[in-house]
């Protein structure tokens, strides 16, 4: 039997890039508010962070990519994720005819992970790995019409909020409402979609199927951030979302 129902749900995701610039963000605004049908926003801050950070004299420190979050820096990712860029976003949502609805993971205990453990040799300190999402509950706010706008933190389950990957939770949120809905999950960010060069704007790839996806990695093409999001988009696909975009780059099994 088949379990969607027929409405389209869209689950967006936009990085830290978009949501921090006032230009960007204002036309995420009137993009995102013309979407039809329910939808959720799920969004980044990193640079926000690092910038606010800077200014308590906190270091901030990465490996390949990924945030180090010792007490200090998680306070700091809870002020400005769950607090600054979030309801900022909501209030703009507002003002644009979208009740929208600020969430942690911690909130109605919508998504839940485990701090990551050592990977060789490195502790990220609080850093999440989702385990899941609770679809039903997040189906309740937006049959209601309510909009939710989700922020990249998480929690355990034991008290402690954990920085979460919001590619990630983005993924996983759709695949808990894919039983409810049909879902078109949108991976939005400053470049057109995947590229063959980052450089070079007319190496733009339009489709990319699992097998392509493979061959592209092997050859080095697609590399550093661009992997974990074809990753999780490809396990979105296979878990029941509709349709998966990066960009415009339409990702398909």
């Amino acid at each position: 039997m088949d379990t969607h129902t027929s409405s389209d749900l869209t689950v967006l995701k936009v990085g830290g890039a978009v949501v921090e610039n006032q230009e960007s963000l204002a036309q995420l605004i009137r993009d995102f508010a013309a979407i039809p049908g329910p939808k959720v926003l799920v969004h980044g801050g990193g640079r926000s962070a690092t910038a606010l950070a800077s200014q308590l004299g906190i270091e901030t420190k990465m490996v390949e990519g990924r945030r180090i979050t010792d007490d200090e820096m998680l306070r700091v990712v809870t002020m400005v994720y769950g607090g600054l860029v979030n309801k900022n976003i909501v209030a703009q949502l507002q003002a644009a005819g979208i009740n929208a609805l600020g969430l942690t993971g911690a909130d109605m205990d919508i998504i839940r992970s485990h701090r990551r453990p050592l990977k060789n040799g490195i502790d990220y300190g609080w850093v999440g790995d989702v385990d899941c999402a609770d679809g039903p509950r997040l189906a309740t706010l937006l049959q209601q019409g309510i909009t939710p706008v989700i922020a990249p933190l998480t929690h355990d389950g034991q008290g402690h909020l954990l920085n979460t990957n919001a590619d990630t939770m983005a993924q996983t949120v759709a695949c808990a409402l894919a039983p409810q809905f049909s879902v078109s999950l949108r991976f939005a960010f400053e470049k057109r979609g995947v590229m063959g060069n980052p450089d070079d704007p007319s190496s733009f790839i339009p489709h990319i199927t699992e097998q392509d996806f493979q061959q592209l990695r092997a050859q080095g093409i697609v590399s550093g951030g661009m992997l974990p999001k074809l990753e999780n988009a490809f396990q979105a696909i296979h878990q029941g979302v509709s349709e998966v975009l990066i960009g415009e780059t339409l990702i398909t099994a």
